[in-house]
């Protein structure tokens, strides 16, 4: 198995220094922090130069002030993180500014010197970007290839200390999912850690919600999860859930935390929110992904049958102009449908990507394919 022993041996090291940082849960009061303490305190901390973030008439704060480990972790951060850890069935959370920050961050931070990545080769381009941040060697295998990843790790595994598996769970452009067993098995096989991006699937997948692994019943043989909590949660920024080590780590070493000002209030009492209702209630999952099926079924797609429930439904039409064309179309008749071209997505396979919510009425969905059938023939 994957050593971690050295996550903890920095950590020592940070502590004997003096050097090792923990986030404390302050609140805020105009200029004032009040610590866990109850002790009121002149903020000469934060970031905050015209006093806007601290607005009175506001129920949340709009700004955070600070970075999480200056001052800008505050109370109700605090007790997102702690939601969340639940919520995944995780030891512990760190969040993130944004999606982006925590997948390339998590990557970047975790993945070191001597340490070797394999990545899918569609994985979203934080992911890619982590990818390159890293001092460790990285090998790209085709998409949810097994075999190609299994000759990848059985030539190289041996080589280097740590290795990671890298992958979306759901792959933002095609609307595929990731065969997480398989990466599990490959895990175990080969002494690997597992890192699963599951933007696309936080709130859309399993049981409780959390995602695929949770749908796939392999959340407990994956070693990191990144979510986002600007889809489906419908706020803004990003969280790393794992053990307690890995996130005392990133928050002590990874920089796209370390240096980024934290998530405003109003955004982390707006995903709190999302969180307890996906928690409590499986309407709206249960509804996006029976019109994902409905919309996949009308247009005759082919896939798995966990596939036709993914709520990313893409319509590949080949050319860049093709695809300006019909969602131009689209648009006049009533619908915003993006145009996905290269270098999001491979030459010659540009797209229209047809995102459900469950907002969207059987009707609404009829209406379309009235108006796309024609354009795709």
């Amino acid at each position: 198995m994957s050593d971690f022993s050295e996550f903890d041996k920095e950590l020592q090291r940070l502590k004997t220094l003096e050097r090792f940082r923990t986030l404390e849960s302050r609140r805020t009061d105009g200029i004032y922090l009040i610590t866990e303490n109850h002790q009121r305190l002149c903020n000469f901390g934060s970031n905050d130069y015209l006093g806007y973030a601290t607005q009175d008439s506001l129920k949340f704060h709009q700004g955070s002030g600070a970075s999480p480990l200056v001052c800008g972790w505050s109370e109700i951060h605090e007790d997102l993180s702690l939601e969340l850890a639940r919520f995944e069935s995780a030891e512990a959370v760190c969040l993130f500014s944004s999606g982006y920050a925590a997948s390339s961050g998590a990557v970047a931070t975790l993945a070191r010197e001597r340490d070797v990545i394999f990545s899918d080769e569609l994985n979203h381009a934080s992911l890619i970007d982590g990818c390159r941040l890293s001092r460790a060697k990285c090998f790209v295998y085709s998409h949810r290839d097994i075999a190609s990843l299994r000759l990848l790790m059985s030539k190289h595994r041996e080589h280097y200390q740590n290795a990671w598996i890298v992958t979306d769970s759901v792959f933002s452009m095609d609307g595929h999912l990731a065969p997480l067993t398989e990466l599990c098995d490959l895990r175990d096989e080969f002494g690997a850690a597992i890192i699963i991006d599951e933007a696309h699937a936080t709130g859309v997948f399993g049981e409780g919600g959390s995602g695929l692994a949770e749908w796939l019943n392999v959340k407990k043989r994956v070693d990191v999860i990144i979510g986002t909590l600007s889809k489906a949660i419908g706020s803004q920024g990003g969280f790393i859930a794992s053990t307690r080590t890995i996130i005392d780590y990133l928050t002590n070493r990874c920089r796209s935390l370390i240096y980024s000002t934290a998530l405003p209030q109003s955004s982390v009492a707006a995903a709190a929110q999302s969180v307890h209702k996906i928690m409590q209630s499986s309407r709206e999952r249960d509804r996006v992904t029976s019109l994902a099926e409905m919309l996949r079924e009308s247009l005759a797609i082919k896939t798995s049958s966990k596939e036709m429930l993914v709520p990313i439904i893409p319509v590949v039409v080949g050319s860049d102009g093709a695809a300006i064309a019909a969602a131009q179309q689209l648009r006049q008749a009533g619908f915003y449908v993006p145009a996905i071209r290269p270098p999001t997505v491979p030459e010659g396979q540009a797209r229209l990507r047809i995102s459900l919510s469950a907002l969207h009425t059987e009707e609404m969905i009829i209406d379309l394919l009235d108006h796309l059938r024609p354009l795709v023939r």
